[in-house]
């Protein structure tokens, strides 16, 4: 499931395997820039029509989708019974071509991989209702490795489907309904946009669950008094907001702190000098630090990269003082080949956790219900 090629490129592997004995530490960020940012401006017509999410077409998971990735579930667990709440998951960047600033809907390999993504990240949220993840035009993942404004727009034009799809989304649903909110990475980019917009202060904050805005840096103070929701302090507590990104030790953050501190935050405020959002998958909580034994189990690709075993008991981890999640010394083989630079296990946010993440949801949900 987790398949070879996509890991390289995610992780930029390949660019060090091409640059090698060149200088990757003293280039790494010109040689990412090279291997990824657009050479060409901006032109929204690159990327084609916007969706239209009235069209099932246009969603990657959606309860009335024949084929639907996001319902698959590793041998041993089971899928939700009665729909008790609704999850809105936003995928990460699945496009890494210079040809656009964002993804074409038809991209056969931007496809590829949001069918893995929605198998090994939304998938941990099945048993707890219907899954709707929208296809956007992502933007490419050379927009991060850029300050260009054409990036901001490339970034602009993709929120502005995942918040055609939030809309969609809130439309056909019982009016009633909990939801719960998950992202990875870009995703969690454009959610944390959409809560400002249409979650915080609105009558939609009583009815989120919990948010998992995983594998994007969220400051304590610049960033979360805007979105609506307080960090989750507790296992179990309703409506709040959970974030992590996972690095093995020892770990080196400057890429992320580079463009966090660089930042201003939702509120306006800089990011520079505040605490970074982090809640262990583990415990559901910040302060607590878990030991190997209290993973109830992680993804863990196969060998010949066609699906994904869950193992319990092989990684434990802590918040740290920066707000990383670290997650000990690098883990066993199967995980250990992709790894991003400072040994940031960024492609394994929910993989690493999967089972831990999956009871959270529902304990959550089912507090919540029970309010």
């Amino acid at each position: 499931m987790l398949a070879r090629r996509f890991l390289y490129i995610i992780a930029g592997l390949i660019v060090l395997t091409l640059m090698a004995g060149i200088g990757w530490n003293l280039f790494q960020d010109q040689l990412m820039r090279l291997a990824f940012v657009p050479d060409g401006r901006f032109n929204p017509a690159g990327a084609g029509p916007p969706p239209d999410y009235s069209n099932p077409s246009a969603w990657l998971a959606r309860p009335d989708l024949p084929k639907d990735p996001a319902r698959w579930i590793p041998a041993g667990q089971e899928a939700a019974g009665q729909a008790e709440a609704a999850v809105f998951y936003v995928p990460p960047t699945t496009y890494f071509s210079k040809t656009s600033w964002n993804a074409p809907l038809s991209d056969p390999d931007s496809r590829r991989w949001l069918d893995i993504f929605a198998g090994s990240e939304a998938s941990a949220f099945n048993n707890v209702g219907a899954i709707w993840a929208p296809r956007y035009r992502s933007a490419t993942l050379g927009a991060f490795f850029t300050r260009a404004v054409d990036a901001n727009r490339a970034l602009d034009l993709a929120y502005s489907d995942v918040e055609r799809a939030f809309q969609a989304f809130i439309a056909q649903i019982p009016a009633d309904q909990p939801i719960l909110l998950a992202g990875h990475s870009q995703g969690t980019v454009h959610l944390m946009r959409l809560m400002q917009a249409h979650v915080a202060g609105t009558p939609v904050a009583r009815r989120i669950v919990a948010a998992y805005l995983v594998g994007w840096p969220i400051s304590l103070s610049a960033d979360v008094p805007a979105l609506g929701l307080p960090p989750c302090t507790a296992p179990g507590q309703t409506n709040c907001l959970l974030s992590w990104q996972s690095f093995a030790e020892p770990a080196d953050f400057s890429q992320i702190r580079e463009i966090y501190e660089s930042g201003i935050g939702l509120t306006g405020k800089r990011r520079a000098g505040t605490p970074m959002v982090c809640v262990n998958p583990l415990t559901g909580s910040p302060g607590t630090a878990a030991l190997p034994s209290a993973n109830r189990g992680a993804l863990m690709p196969r060998p010949d990269f066609r699906g994904a075993d869950l193992r319990p008991g092989l990684i434990g981890a802590r918040c740290d003082a920066s707000g990383l999640l670290m997650i000990g010394a690098p883990p066993q083989k199967g995980f250990d080949r992709f790894v991003m630079p400072g040994n940031n296990y960024h492609v394994f946010d929910y993989a690493l956790f999967w089972a831990n993440i999956r009871a959270d949801a529902a304990t959550r949900t089912r507090n919540y219900r029970g309010r």
